[in-house]
């Protein structure tokens, strides 16, 4: 258990960064799943309308990485390498297209 004041603060302050963290990496994981489950109907039944839902999808996974690497829950190489991997997975399915 902490001694001083501010050993207890510094918990607090840690244990409510870790709960904000936790809940952007996990709203993170979500978009990330929804763009190739989009994605991959897309590869199936390539049509105008699955390609408007592939692109949301990404523009919206695109904007939290943003903001995550933005707020410091992902370092700013993570999330390029993350929206790199969105983008592959989608041109793949374009190209065959």
């Amino acid at each position: 258990m902490a001694n001083s004041k501010s050993a207890l603060k510094r918990i607090n302050i840690a244990e409510r960064n870790r709960l904000r963290n936790k809940a952007y990496r996990s709203a993170l994981r979500t978009l990330m799943k929804k763009h190739f489950k989009a994605v991959e109907e897309y590869a199936a039944n390539p049509t105008s309308d699955n390609q408007t839902v592939a692109d949301e999808s990404l523009s919206a996974a695109y904007s939290k990485i943003d903001k995550a690497v933005k707020r410091r829950v992902l370092h700013k190489n993570n999330g390029a390498r993350k929206k790199a991997r969105l983008a592959k997975a989608l041109k793949e399915v374009a190209t065959v297209s």
